[in-house]
């Protein structure tokens, strides 16, 4: 389909394809397998600019939003999503920055990582805080000109690789959801620490771990925002960032679609191709069907979030629930239609499959998207004096 893309965006959607195709699909098999970070293909996207594609251009970015971000994200997330998540990582770990920060760390941090010079990350999780925000028990405490974080943050993505955390703790227990803040954490901080790199069951490119904080001191410049105002830049962040979840899902599937055609009109049975019976042809039309409406949810998405529209929230839990939901459906069904090659690692689907599993759990998980959806409905139909009965 026609999404009336601008000459620019197509050209984003060309060069993020091209590094998926030239420089990814060779590496994506043995990266996986070894569990190693992609520091090559970063320094590939650092080089043709995409990781400054949302960044405005006083900060050394292209001044795009993020349309163009989930452009380039789909067309990488297409060869691999743990290295589509690595990229898109930084740009989570940028948005609080981007959103609140004072115009002096703005200067300080959002041009290297526009430059892709510095990874960024996000550090909200904690073993017992991920959808219950409110769980928070990492603490900042203000001690003269800085601020001393004690505390451990869990299932960090791009943790131990990147230089630049966006972190939440709490700055006041007795406030409740008002207590908490966000702070820049740099990789050498004293008593700042990480934990082991996790074993994953997919996007095993990219890097998790557990962030560690011990009598960490940090200036009080650091400080995003104002105190009190964490759990409203951590939400904002995730209205911006989820609709790059979303890409992800998109691109996975239209990756896991592209093998299960090429497969189905080669493969043999019976003396026909499989792609001509009816039962192979079904699955791949659905499997078709939900990519193109997860593209066009994405798309359309992207462009009104890009004008701060006042219902973002359910507009980008929408994004993350039906194009995650949908990549797994791709990638079960791509394993399905390749049968016993399906399962072996000779193709990629199989990896597809463990991969997309975390598109439903990580930034929110579905049934957590589906509560915001629902709340917001709920509010939108209060303030209705209609009556549709």
């Amino acid at each position: 389909m026609d999404y009336f893309l601008t000459e620019e965006q197509v050209m984003i959607q060309e060069l993020a394809g091209q590094i998926a195709r030239e420089k990814i699909r060779p590496v994506r098999a043995q990266l996986d397998e070894q569990e190693e970070f992609p520091w090559e293909i970063m320094k590939i996207c650092a080089q043709a600019d995409l990781f400054g594609l949302y960044i405005p251009e006083e900060y050394g970015g292209l001044g795009g939003g993020i349309l163009e971000n989930c452009l380039a994200i789909e067309k990488i997330a297409e060869a691999c999503i743990g290295i589509a998540t690595s990229f898109a990582a930084s740009g989570l770990g940028a948005y609080p920055i981007l959103l609140f920060g004072s115009e002096a760390l703005k200067r300080a941090y959002l041009p290297d990582i526009a430059s892709g010079k510095r990874l960024a990350a996000f550090g909200l999780t904690e073993s017992g805080a991920g959808s219950d925000v409110s769980g928070i028990q990492t603490t900042a405490v203000r001690d003269g000109d800085h601020y001393v974080l004690n505390g451990a943050k869990q299932w960090i993505t791009n943790g131990g690789e990147a230089e630049i955390y966006s972190v939440l703790a709490i700055t006041d227990r007795s406030k409740g959801p008002r207590g908490a803040s966000f702070f820049v954490v740099e990789k050498d901080d004293p008593g700042f620490s990480f934990g082991k790199k996790e074993k994953k069951l997919g996007i095993r490119a990219s890097a998790t771990r557990e962030l560690v904080f011990q009598d960490c001191r940090i200036p009080k410049e650091r400080l995003i925002g104002r105190e009190g105002t964490g759990f409203i830049v951590a939400m904002k962040t995730f209205d911006k960032s989820r609709p790059g979840i979303g890409a992800l899902g998109v691109g996975l599937s239209q990756g896991a679609l592209d093998i299960s055609v090429e497969y189905a009109r080669k493969r043999m049975q019976f003396g026909k191709p499989i792609i001509s019976f009816q039962a192979i042809q079904h699955k791949l039309a659905d499997m078709a069907i939900k990519t193109e409406a997860a593209r066009a949810l994405i798309y359309a998405a992207a462009r009104y979030m890009d004008t701060d529209p006042p219902d973002s929230s359910k507009v980008a839990a929408m994004c993350k629930v039906f194009a995650g939901d949908a990549a797994l459906y791709a990638a079960t069904e791509a394993v399905q239609i390749l049968g016993g090659y399906g399962y072996m690692q000779d193709y990629p689907v199989e990896k597809m499959m463990r991969d997309a599993k975390i598109l439903q759990i990580y930034e929110g998980t579905n049934e957590i998207q589906r509560n915001i959806i629902g709340q917001e409905l709920n509010k939108e139909y209060s303030r209705l004096k209609e009556s549709f009965f």
